[in-house]
């Protein structure tokens, strides 16, 4: 190859790599753009929110009615409930009229306690849990949203329970992903879904909560009514009655042993 011909050749090389370099750069401040609105509608929903007051609360308490489905089929009857949660890790679920059903996940561990004693709860229930807090909306703005390998991408406007939302995604740095769609008007959130893989099965698996009827209480926005999805087919309705924050409940509160023993004297 003669020398002109290898300047023709080494000046194509050299086009090419600025393009390339110009279009990486391009891409690069599209994504920031991007990524800068995704942050925009989560900060706008937590201000929707309650903004500092639901950021840094220190529990909450709900009381109300659970409807289960299967098959997309009401199951007869509903059931009472008491649900408490402390964050980042403790929740405590109590059933009956006389509350003496009581259900801890403490950690990445999960109790019944009844007037019979103490049983570790079974281990698909506490896992299908840990995934529910997992991926929850407090999670993912508390947990995600803070950590700087976490990716937020804006997915655009559509219609979510006959609003229109923004929807937003959050990939973890372990490629876990959340999508939250908040209204595009009080940017409360409407819908929060993700994906799971079955372990056993290895089928993907579509995990959806949607919350409507929304109250402030105590200064946070709060839906009163909550129904969860899975693959598609609701699986549960819950229908609050009462919403309470900030506690003050003890440490005893969260003892499963004392807990038994409590029960054990009603």
């Amino acid at each position: 190859m003669g020398k002109r011909a290898r300047r023709v050749g080494w000046g194509l090389v050299a086009v090419l790599l600025a393009g390339a370099a110009a279009w990486a750069q391009t891409a690069d401040a599209v994504g920031q753009r991007n990524a800068a609105k995704a942050r925009a509608a989560l900060n706008a929903m937590v201000k929707a929110l309650g903004g500092d007051a639901w950021l840094h609360l220190q529990n909450e308490m709900q009381e109300g009615k659970l409807a289960a489905f299967f098959h997309g089929q009401p199951d007869p009857g509903t059931t009472k409930y008491w649900a408490f949660h402390a964050w980042p890790d403790r929740d405590r679920m109590e059933y009956t009229k006389h509350r003496d059903v009581v259900q801890f996940y403490l950690g990445r561990k999960g109790w019944e306690v009844t007037y019979r004693g103490t049983r570790p709860l079974p281990q698909d229930q506490v896992n299908d849990f840990l995934r529910w807090r997992d991926h929850s909306v407090e999670t993912a703005v508390k947990v995600w949203m803070n950590e700087a390998k976490t990716i937020l991408v804006y997915d655009g406007q559509r219609m979510a329970e006959r609003h229109l939302a923004d929807e937003v995604t959050l990939i973890s740095p372990e490629n876990e992903s959340v999508t939250i769609q908040m209204d595009a008007q009080t940017h409360l959130p409407l819908r929060r879904i993700f994906e799971w893989r079955d372990p056993v099965y290895h089928d993907k698996n579509t995990d959806v909560e949607e919350y409507d009827g929304y109250h402030v209480v105590q200064g946070i926005a709060t839906p009163f009514t909550i129904t969860r999805f899975k693959n598609d087919e609701m699986v549960r309705q819950q229908y609050v009655v009462r919403v309470q924050y900030n506690q003050e409940l003890g440490a005893e509160f969260w003892d499963v042993d004392a807990t038994r023993q409590k029960i054990k004297k009603k």
